[in-house]
């Protein structure tokens, strides 16, 4: 699948999954698309912990609390160091979302579905939580989770704005 098939096909799921297991070579391709990602100043203070192990799974579900997370065969936890990297500026947040961009679009060129799941981690210390069951090093923060697998029910992206009401040509608004 080329790079337009793949940004066509990329949609956010929210259902079930089957029970068809994610293989560990595709887990590492996609997250692999991750670690390609761009950084600020190639610092790369992106980093993952992919989760296949059925108990640690149950585990992440049972914290989050989103019926997403209970099928999933994997999770993609992105862990985002937010040390200065240029003066005083972080450019953690940027960076994630670079890979997790990339992580998105190497799971629809696979055929599998996912969720950015970004919110929900940010309220009952979810994050610090989920952080502590993976061992993420103090200093380092969960930020994102994706969970992954084949899609129980087909999905496809919402509909967006044309490109007319969203882009222009030399000046805003056109």
């Amino acid at each position: 699948m080329d790079l337009f098939e793949a940004v066509e096909r990329r949609y956010s799921y929210r259902g079930d999954f089957t029970a068809d297991p994610v293989p560990r070579e595709d887990l590492e391709k996609i997250v692999q698309a991750g670690i390609r990602a761009p950084s600020a100043l190639n610092e790369q203070v992106t980093s993952f912990v992919i989760v296949d192990d059925p108990e640690l799974l149950g585990q992440i579900a049972a914290i989050t609390e989103k019926s997403v997370c209970n099928t999933a065969q994997a999770m993609i936890v992105c862990v985002t160091d937010p040390k200065p990297v240029f003066g005083e500026l972080s450019f953690a947040t940027e960076d994630c979302a670079a890979s997790v961009e990339n992580i998105l679009l190497a799971t629809a060129a696979l055929g599998y579905a996912t969720v950015w799941l970004d919110g929900v981690l940010r309220r009952d210390n979810r994050a610090g939580r989920i952080a502590q069951l993976l061992g993420v090093p103090e200093g380092k923060q969960v930020r994102i989770l994706l969970p992954l697998g084949v899609a129980a029910e087909p999905g496809r992206q919402k509909e967006k704005l044309p490109f007319a009401r969203r882009a222009w040509f030399n000046r805003y608004g056109g």
